[in-house]
């Protein structure tokens, strides 16, 4: 049997709904390698070594166990498991590998999970709003970010999208601010990250609109009391030299006897 390493991943992935780390896998490799050279010290044949019924059949097993390199670099398991999926897609497979933070897990593509739910009787997932798409991309791109700092940029209350968010299991706290009143301060989970395919926050998307300083910036305007006058008002500005010449009425006027 020829050693497939794509076939292999495929199997362990198929055998458990957990997620399969490259640790695993790299694990599972070497108990193969303890325990075929076990096998091979323990086991004895029952007729003479070397007679025409055994050496064929330990020729077979030796080779395949060459075959089977002694340490798979995180590399090569990498490549596996993405030329494995390019497989799938291009065979418009009912199953995708989901790569995510804890490792690499067996779904159902898009395309059959309507019949799954059939099969199970659940409900269509309900969609996020778009509050709550809003509010988590200020968590996942600002993190930990607080909650009068996604008001800011929003400019409405995040009470409802957050309260959600953090119900699905998307936002967790993180701690609390270093800021008067120590706000707290939020964070998106490894489940954002299945939920969004990425392994790592760092896989998101640039941004080519706003740098984050620019954001910081704007936000610190935003929080920030401005005084507002007449002139921001739209109002007329008020004549300073006649309130002036009534408080300060001349001296002839306010000596004269008004019975005059």
């Amino acid at each position: 049997m020829e050693f497939n390493l794509k076939k292999i991943i495929k199997a362990l992935l198929l055998s458990t709904s957990e997620a399969v780390s490259i640790k695993d896998i790299q694990k599972v490799v070497q108990r193969y390698h303890a325990q075929s050279a076990s096998v091979s010290t323990e086991e004895r044949p029952a007729t003479e070594p070397g007679t025409a019924a055994t050496q064929p059949v330990q020729e077979v097993i030796q080779d395949i166990i060459d075959q089977v390199p002694t340490l798979l670099t995180a590399t090569q398991i990498r490549e596996a498991v993405d030329a494995l999926e390019v497989e799938m897609r291009e065979a418009n497979d009912a199953s995708r590998i989901l790569q995510g933070p804890e490792g690499f897990r067996l779904v159902i593509s898009p395309v059959y999970a309507d019949w799954v739910r059939l099969l199970r009787g659940e409900p269509r997932p309900q969609r996020l709003s778009p509050a709550a798409l809003e509010t988590l991309s200020i968590v996942a791109y600002r993190q930990p970010v607080t909650r009068p700092e996604m008001e800011a940029i929003r400019g409405v209350s995040v009470d409802s999208a957050l309260n959600r968010l953090m119900e699905l299991e998307f936002v967790a706290v993180t701690g609390r601010a270093d800021l008067p009143g120590r706000p707290i301060q939020y964070g998106t989970t490894d489940k954002f990250l299945d939920f969004t395919g990425l392994r790592t926050l760092g896989e998101l998307p640039a941004s080519d609109v706003l740098s984050p300083a620019q954001i910081s910036e704007w936000i610190t305007r935003a929080t920030t009391p401005v005084a507002v006058g007449d002139a921001e008002m739209g109002l007329p500005a008020a004549d300073t030299s006649t309130n002036v010449a009534l408080e300060n009425p001349p001296a002839e006027a306010a000596s004269a006897d008004p019975t005059a």
